[in-house]
C-alpha cells in the first residue's frame, strides 16, 4: 500500500519580521545619508535650484547610500505583499482585498525601487555637472518614491485591513486604523497636483510602515474555529 505524505501548508516568512526590515532600510535611507553629509538634508524638489546642484555636487556618498538603502527596501516590500496575499488566501478570503493588497505592494515596491535607482544616478559626476539632468532625474526620484510609492502603499493596507475588519482576522481597532491611514494614503494623490499638501506623504508613510509591523505579528496563520458554544478560538498570530 502506498504512504501517502500529507501536504505541508507553508506559512511563508514571518509578515512581522519582514515589515521590520523594510521600515529599518527605508528610515536608514533617509537617516544615515544625513549624518554623512554632515547633517545636511536631502532637498526637496520644490527647494532653490542653487541648494539643490550643491547638495548633490557635495555629498555624493550620501547620495548613493540613500539610493541603496531604499532600493534595498522595495524588496522586502514586494515579499510582503506577495506573503500577505498568499495568507489571505489561505485563510479562505476570496473578496479582491488579497489581490487588492498584493498589486498594491507591488506597485509600491516597485517605484520605490526605481526612486532608489534614480537617486543613485544623482550621485553620478555626469549628472551632477548638468543642472537640467539634475532637475530632471531628482523630480522623478521624488515623484516615484513620493506619490508613486506612498498612494499605492495605502492600497496594501487596505487590501489586508478590509477583510481583517470583515473576517475577523485583525482586532477591529488595528483594522480600522489601518484603513484610514490607507485613506490619507489616497488623499495624498492630491500632492502631486498641489504641492503645499506634500506633507501627507509623510502623514502617510510612517504610520503606513508601522501599521504593517503590528498587522504583520497579528494577522493568524489559520481561521479562527468556534467551539461548540459558539466561542471563536484564537488564531495563532505570525
Amino acid at each position: 500500500m502506498p504512504v501517502v505524505t500529507p501536504r505541508i501548508a507553508h506559512s511563508g516568512p514571518p509578515l512581522g519580521a519582514i515589515a521590520i526590515v523594510v521600515t529599518g532600510l527605508f528610515m536608514g535611507s533617509l537617516l544615515l545619508p544625513i549624518a554623512l553629509a554632515g547633517g545636511h538634508v536631502f532637498p526637496s524638489p520644490y527647494a532653490a535650484e542653487a541648494t539643490i546642484l550643491q547638495y548633490f555636487t557635495a555629498h555624493p556618498g550620501a547620495v548613493r547610500v540613500s539610493g541603496l538603502l531604499q532600493f534595498a527596501a522595495s524588496l522586502p516590500l514586494a515579499i510582503y505583499a506577495a506573503t500577505a496575499s498568499a495568507r489571505l488566501n489561505r485563510l479562505g478570503i476570496r473578496a479582491p482585498g488579497a489581490v487588492i493588497a498584493l498589486a498594491g505592494g507591488v506597485l509600491a515596491s516597485g517605484s520605490m525601487a526605481l526612486s532608489g535607482l534614480l537617486t543613485w544616478a544623482l550621485a553620478r559626476p555626469e549628472v551632477a555637472r548638468s543642472v537640467d539632468l539634475v532637475r530632471l532625474v531628482h523630480d522623478l526620484a521624488f515623484i516615484t518614491g513620493g506619490p508613486g510609492s506612498v498612494v499605492p502603499l495605502g492600497l496594501l493596507l487596505a487590501g489586508i485591513a478590509v477583510p481583517g475588519l470583515l473576517a475577523g482576522l485583525l482586532p477591529r481597532r488595528i483594522a480600522w486604523a489601518g484603513l484610514v491611514i490607507a485613506g490619507v494614503a489616497m488623499v495624498s494623490t492630491v500632492a502631486v497636483g498641489l504641492p503645499v499638501l506634500g506633507f501627507l506623504l509623510p502623514v502617510a508613510r510612517f504610520p503606513a510602515l508601522a501599521w504593517l509591523i503590528v498587522a504583520g505579528f497579528l494577522l493568524p496563520l489559520q481561521r479562527q474555529n468556534k467551539t461548540a458554544s459558539g466561542t471563536p478560538t484564537a488564531g495563532q498570530p505570525s
